[in-house]
């Protein structure tokens, strides 16, 4: 939930389409109908993948290493679990294609939006706490790939799941069913100066790709109605939380009526965990939960590996977050190969499937 600073508008590169392997994983981007934004949003889809299309990398640019993919490739016969991926404030969906790779390998169709107002490019302090726009893109996109002929035959609409990370983490456990308390949000906020508090507290946001000054954001003067709603879609059927924003914020009482599996997991050791993303108390109150720790990682480990030279370059244009460091004694890739196995396994099991 905590905005890059330069360099959310460094990911404003695009996907390349240099010729690489590209397994058996296809990708397509193309815009879909958000009632609640008035506007098509912009989603990629990772699927398992038949013949045809262009061999390419999804999300490669100058600082991270892309995930080579099919662009425009046929469909793979069959029914898939679907799986919705909701990025953290100030990245964006392909941002998370090394994970969307890896499940799309092992039998899902994966689709994530990039979220208007809080992604590369087009991130602000004021936008970041609407979550009922979020959780609206996604049911949005379930909407979309259940009513669009390419793609209902395609996935199981009895198989849905969601993985959100840090501010797509709070969007993923809105739409399983929890509810956020606004003003046990700000007092969090009066006390915290750190991360997402830090952020509304106002100086620079992104319009347009450019930086631009922005005012302190007063947490009482939200919708309290609308930040305190049943944002809850009946259709998601399992959620995977990385180091979801909002911990503090949560009411109790709605976490132990969600139903469905949920697997939280947070990126560091005990002591370590920044209180603005801690969920082993969340975990506690769900009733089909499990939590999991990811030693020697932080936040910024969630992100793709970095390609040599990018930590120093980014340092260069005024980056002052960790986006490239390395962690302890483990690599990036170490840390990535047992998130993967954490989530596939995760959804495995809640979405009912030996696939």
């Amino acid at each position: 939930m905590f905005p890059f600073r330069m360099f959310s508008v460094l990911l404003m590169a695009g996907a390349s389409i240099t010729s690489v392997h590209a397994a058996e994983v296809g990708v397509r981007t193309f815009g879909v109908a958000a009632p609640e934004r008035g506007r098509d949003i912009e989603v990629t889809v990772w699927y398992p993948a038949a013949d045809g299309g262009t061999p390419g990398l999804v999300g490669d640019n100058r600082i991270f290493k892309g995930e080579p993919a099919t662009r425009d490739a046929a469909i793979a016969t069959g029914r898939f679990p679907l799986v919705l991926l909701s990025h953290g404030s100030g990245a964006r969906v392909e941002t998370m294609g090394w994970l969307a790779t890896k499940l799309a390998e092992t039998g899902f169709v994966v689709v994530g939006p990039n979220h208007p107002g809080t992604t590369s490019g087009d991130s602000t302090p004021a936008a970041t706490p609407l979550i009922w726009e979020r959780t609206a893109d996604l049911s949005a996109v379930i909407d979309r790939f259940s009513t669009d002929p390419t793609w209902s035959a395609a996935i199981d609409p009895a198989r849905i799941g969601v993985v959100g990370f840090s501010l797509g983490g709070s969007t993923a456990l809105e739409i399983a069913g929890a509810r956020a308390d606004l003003e046990a949000y700000a007092r969090y906020c009066d006390s915290y100066d750190k991360w997402d508090c830090a952020w509304f507290a106002g100086g620079r946001g992104y319009v347009g790709e450019m930086p631009v000054d922005v005012e302190k954001v007063d947490l009482r003067k939200l919708d309290k109605a609308r930040f305190e709603q049943s944002n809850q879609d009946l259709r998601i059927r399992a959620a995977v939380l990385v180091d979801p924003g909002l911990a503090q914020a949560y009411v109790d009482d709605s976490l132990k009526a969600i139903d469905i599996p949920l697997s939280f997991i947070n990126l560091g050791g005990p002591g370590v965990i920044p209180e603005a993303v801690i969920a082993d108390k969340l975990a506690a109150l769900v009733p089909q939960a499990s939590y999991a720790a990811v030693t020697e990682a932080v936040h910024f480990s969630f992100l793709p590996e970095c390609k040599d030279g990018a930590g120093d370059f980014l340092k260069s244009v005024g980056e002052i977050d960790p986006i490239c460091d390395e962690t302890g004694s483990r690599s990036r890739a170490d840390i990535h190969a047992e998130l993967k196995r954490l989530i596939v396994d995760a959804l495995q099991r809640s979405l009912k499937g030996s696939f």
